[in-house]
């Protein structure tokens, strides 16, 4: 509950003022990507500043992302590779119950003190 009180104290004014700064900035600008700088640029385009700065920020952060989460890579490939050696581990375990269960089941064999032989090791 704490948790979502504070989020929604950071996101509400983080929202409140992304939408102010859209609404104060919609006069278009002349984006341009012509790097050697001709005149007129050959790869321009008008735009809003909102919309070229919140294109911005939604690509920084799924590069971001993106990067985060190829960095995690060796975590998932170890995640994967203990998850499996758990699940055969549990097949065993199981099995091992099993076998133990039914050697329980099984009547045990009576042996009598009568049966064993003794041998005298000087008689090989």
């Amino acid at each position: 509950m704490l948790r979502k009180i504070v989020s929604f104290l950071i996101l509400a004014p983080l929202a409140l003022a992304i939408v102010l700064f859209a609404v104060s900035n919609r006069a278009p600008v002349l984006l341009g990507f012509d790097p050697f700088g001709a005149q007129p640029p050959m790869f321009a385009y008008p735009m809003p500043l909102f919309l070229a700065l919140l294109a911005a920020l939604i690509a920084g952060v799924i590069v971001g992302g993106a990067a985060a989460w190829s960095r995690q890579r060796k975590w998932r490939r170890r995640a994967r590779r203990l998850s499996g050696e758990l699940k055969i581990a549990h097949a065993e375990a199981a099995a091992l119950r099993r076998q133990l269960e039914t050697a329980r089941a099984a009547p045990q064999p009576t042996t009598s003190i009568a049966s064993i032989a003794y041998r005298h090791p000087s008689a090989a």
